[in-house]
């Protein structure tokens, strides 16, 4: 009848990740510029904040906040790579309220994957991967996450469609869902109603509300371990034009 058994089930392994970067060729003076990595007109949310006001003489600090869920006991994170990439850098936030410092293992922007690690982490929670093929249209999706810097924000909806193609990049397979996913949300699971995580909540539809996508988990089962084992992803390709 509600979904608060399944939020507790799965909120200590899901993070808050806060990064800071140091902006590169700003304007003097320039400030309060929004910080969407994909572009001003791109179906991509502003997933960071406005730039830091200070000293203008200084390099001015982008900070942003974004999500994660952990995916293993050694402590390794599955995020989005827009949330991390060029971060100096990264804080994460446990479901306890305890930070701890992060480090980028390796980073896809083809697929806007990212794995994050945290050290010296005892007990840690980490979720269950499902079967992204197995979703239906229609099944039942909770997002947690936290939007705006609201830590542990748990939404729920459907799976609106499949297969969705954004204009993100060459992999684009999104599963798209209406549960609230707003900036900050980003890296953040969708879980199903058996407490698994079946996608990577990604990006929302600035012109449409209440329309959010996710990166299909299976894809990330495949991403996950060469970013682990090398940091980057190696894929074949034909030499023909």
């Amino acid at each position: 009848g509600n979904f608060s058994e399944l939020a507790e089930k799965v909120r200590d392994g899901v993070v808050n990740i806060q990064v800071v970067k140091k902006v590169k060729n700003v304007a003097f003076g320039s400030r309060n510029y929004r910080g969407n990595p994909f572009g001003e007109n791109s179906p991509f949310g502003d997933f960071f904040g406005p730039f830091s006001e200070g000293d203008p003489s200084a390099r001015p600090e982008q900070r942003g906040v974004g999500s994660g869920f952990i995916i293993n006991r050694e402590g390794y994170i599955v995020t989005n790579n827009h949330v991390v990439e060029d971060a100096d850098r990264i804080k994460v936030k446990l479901a306890d309220g305890k930070e701890y410092d992060g480090k980028v293992i390796g980073r896809d922007p083809k697929t806007d994957l990212a794995l994050v690690k945290i050290d010296g982490v005892a007990n840690l929670q980490p979720l269950m991967l499902g079967n992204s093929d197995d979703l239906k249209v229609g099944s039942w999706v909770v997002a947690i996450g936290s939007p705006f810097g609201l830590e542990q924000t748990v939404t729920a909806g459907i799976v609106s469609a499949k297969g969705r193609v954004i204009g993100s990049g060459p992999y684009d397979n999104f599963i798209q869902t209406d549960a609230s996913i707003n900036p900050g949300n980003s890296g953040g699971p969708l879980i199903n109603t058996k407490g698994e995580v079946v996608g990577i909540n990604t990006a929302i539809l600035a012109e449409g509300k209440g329309i959010g996508f996710a990166i299909p988990v299976n894809m990330a089962k495949d991403i996950a371990p060469q970013l682990q084992e090398k940091g980057h992803v190696t894929r074949g390709w034909f030499g023909v034009s």
